[in-house]
């Protein structure tokens, strides 16, 4: 799998994104720089982060998603082995994940 390398470039777009105040704000700029596709695929992964984190089981997951189980395990693999954006996530968000071990970096 290919590296994202990430630079001055990309920290200009996370930093824009922390500076946004509230949902709304949020909302209306992640419409205009994704596509609905893409939205739609942010948003079902992180449901399927949480939904991981509730310890659901991937045909499950799926099933409710309306998505495939390869996606599920994708998004389970970056959550286990990723760099830690997900658990840190998740912690941040107050839900709680069974294996508080997975991610690596963000700590």
């Amino acid at each position: 799998m290919q590296e994202f390398k990430f630079n001055k470039k990309s920290d200009d777009l996370f930093k824009i994104i922390l500076k946004l105040k509230n949902i709304k704000e949020a909302e209306a700029f992640f419409r205009d720089l994704c596509t609905i596709s893409e939205l739609q695929e942010m948003v079902d992964r992180w449901r399927i982060v949480r939904l991981l984190s509730e310890n659901k089981s991937y045909r499950d997951i799926a099933k409710e998603l309306k998505t495939s189980t390869t996606t599920v395990s994708r998004v389970a693999s970056w959550l286990k082995n990723g760099k830690g954006g997900y658990s840190l996530a998740l912690k941040r968000s107050g839900s709680h994940h069974s294996n508080s071990s997975s991610g690596k970096g963000l700590r």
